[in-house]
């Protein structure tokens, strides 16, 4: 059948992986340093990983393709997690995609999978509870809690910065400062310093620290090769990656992973993810 379906032009691609995230149907991956579309059936066409292509390497066009199928595709989903899930419904609903909506619905039910968005058509959430977003990015959706998690007796102890250089976010820093030299690096999401209280002790101390927002930063592209210099110039010794728990982070840590791929010196990731309440997991 002729139907909207993304296509990529590979001559543009660098193989970022900022579109990952913006597809949580699963239809792309990074292969041979190159995003591919894996399946006709996954691409429901609506081309929510456009805005996240830095090098405007994705366009949607009608063509030849296979039916898209909610079904496969959530089975797909269920897989990854109920953030996932959660992304996909909000990304039909967002687009007026009401009859796949009601099949993903009617699969989760199937399987006695909790909806996660069956919350949001409540009112008026009480307090602690998400306040609906205009957009549909989950990472978006603005939350109050309870009360912080540290106790009024903590604001006494002051905590040392184990901070030892600047600068420190992505676009200023540079791959051959003597700092980055043969270190431990930490590469972290903006937000995750702010959610975690303990993150100088726990996340930072020893490490030389980069920060960036795999969601809002522009030119991306550079963080890539600054990645891949830190790693044979700078001869880094380890590279761990904390992000957050909403699916658009996860584009950080996918820039570090093609980074340590196209690298001469091999070198592990590590990946650590931090919930909105500062829960490292």
């Amino acid at each position: 059948m002729k139907r909207e379906i993304i296509r990529i032009d590979e001559d543009k691609c660098t193989g970022c992986g900022l579109c990952i995230p913006g597809c949580p149907e699963g239809a792309l991956q990074i292969i041979d340093g190159k995003a591919r579309l894996i399946s006709d059936l996954f691409c429901d066409g609506l081309g929510a990983c456009i805005g996240h292509c830095p090098e405007d390497a994705i366009l949607v066009e009608e063509r030849e393709a296979e039916p898209y199928d909610e079904r496969q595709v959530m089975e797909n989903v269920v897989t990854q997690g109920a953030n996932t899930i959660k992304a996909h419904l909000e990304h039909l609903k967002d687009h007026g995609q009401d009859e796949f909506l009601a099949i993903a619905r009617d699969y989760l039910r199937e399987k006695g999978i909790e909806d996660p968005t069956a919350t949001a058509a409540t009112p008026a959430p009480s307090p602690g509870q998400g306040i609906p977003h205009g957009g549909g990015c989950p990472g978006a959706r603005a939350f109050t809690f309870e009360e912080p998690v540290a106790k009024a007796a903590d604001d006494a102890a002051e905590v040392p910065s184990h901070l030892t250089h600047w600068p420190v976010q992505m676009h200023l820093i540079s791959p051959r400062a003597p700092q980055y030299h043969n270190a431990d690096v930490l590469l972290a999401a903006d937000c995750v310093a702010f959610s975690m209280g303990e993150f100088p002790r726990k996340l930072l101390k020893d490490k030389a620290l980069a920060i960036a927002c795999p969601k809002l930063d522009q030119g991306q592209e550079v963080y890539l090769e600054k990645l891949v210099s830190l790693i044979d110039d700078a001869k880094i010794k380890s590279l761990t990656v904390a992000i957050m728990e909403v699916p658009c982070c996860g584009g950080l840590y996918l820039v570090a992973e093609e980074a340590a791929r196209r690298a001469k010196r091999d070198i592990t990731v590590e990946r650590l993810t931090v919930s909105v309440r500062g829960d490292v997991y």
